[in-house]
């Protein structure tokens, strides 16, 4: 695992979230979304976002078929709901790693825009995320929270991850992200990995992971509990659409929220109805693009049934032809 050095990871591909899918039911295996959005955002060089795509210049595949989409979007400066979770175990009162949690915080409310909103939970032991500020659209009660937390006891990240993106949907935005900030540490969930892998595979709200740790705790040589909870943070930051991040320096950290914030204002997002045939599974979303975009950040999937594929170019041909006859 690689420290952030320089500005920051990306884990796959990343993304932003333009709605919550209307759904069946909870998150569970079964359910199966009547219409799937999928926001994603387009990077030319340096990273910088591409703002001047159209509906031909993007192909939407789904298992590596091409679907038809109805929808075409975008959206570059949009308000966005932020869901922020800090661990407050005590670990996390080690080595500055709450004094960093605080400056990505700080960050993130200095870049705020009009129509932003923000909750801000914690979770302990117990595993239940707590909150401590609901949804506002005034930053003063965020930061005082954060001060007054006293990091103390086990962590049980997983089962209080689990909760966070029926959470996020009490944000006024349609655009939303979760900021986890935490050493990575569980030890206390009842929730296994591959519960949460499982809970939050189909996810449309992309969670970026702030893995507070210094660098002797990155690079231990024996494989270890604590690093397979970084892994962990890794796999569902790109099944989200979200974004991992490995460090404690607050200057570097900072400089990386700040990036997020840019990437999530900068927003395309299409859109399709599934067919209903088919089983309920999860299925992998790609996309092409022009050769001027060297990252696309895309959630990884959705769960539901087959898409409309897109019909072939000699099949096209066929319709156009009865059409005009």
């Amino acid at each position: 695992m690689k420290s952030l050095t320089l500005i920051l990871l990306l884990v796959g591909v990343a993304g932003s979230s333009f709605a919550q899918e209307s759904s069946t039911g909870g998150f569970g295996e079964q359910v199966s979304v009547s219409y799937v959005m999928v926001p994603f955002t387009a990077l030319g060089p340096q990273g910088i976002p591409i703002k001047n795509l159209r509906m031909r210049d993007v192909s939407l595949l789904v298992d590596g078929r091409k679907v038809a989409i109805d929808m075409f979007e975008a959206s570059m400066n949009a308000p966005v709901s932020w869901t922020i979770l800090v661990d407050a175990s005590g670990s996390m009162g080690l080595a500055g790693k709450m004094d960093a949690a605080r400056s990505i915080v700080g960050t993130l409310l200095a870049h705020r825009k009009k129509g932003d909103d923000f909750a801000l939970y914690s979770f302990d032991a117990r595993g239940r995320a707590n909150v401590l500020v609901p949804f506002t659209e005034d930053p003063t009660g965020i930061m005082r929270e954060l001060e007054r937390i006293e990091p103390w006891g086990k962590t049980a990240f997983f089962d209080a991850l689990s909760e966070m993106p029926e959470y996020s949907e009490l944000g006024r935005n349609p655009s939303r992200a979760i900021i986890l900030l935490s050493d990575g540490i569980d030890n206390a969930s009842q929730m296994t990995r591959t519960d949460v892998e499982r809970k939050l595979e189909g996810v449309a709200v992309p969670i970026y992971s702030f893995a507070l740790r210094e660098p002797a705790e990155q690079n231990i040589s024996a494989p270890s509990e604590e690093l397979s909870n970084i892994d962990l943070l890794e796999e569902l930051a790109s099944i989200t659409g979200g974004m991992l991040l490995v460090g404690t320096q607050p200057q570097q950290l900072s400089q990386a929220m700040y990036g997020i914030e840019q990437v999530l204002r900068a927003q395309y997002l299409i859109g399709f109805p599934p067919t209903g045939r088919g089983a309920v599974k999860y299925r992998r979303i790609s996309l092409e693009l022009p050769g001027r975009a060297r990252t696309v950040q895309v959630r990884a999937g959705y769960r539901g049934t087959e898409p409309p594929t897109q019909p072939s170019r000699s099949r096209q041909k066929r319709n156009e032809r009865k059409t005009n006859s």
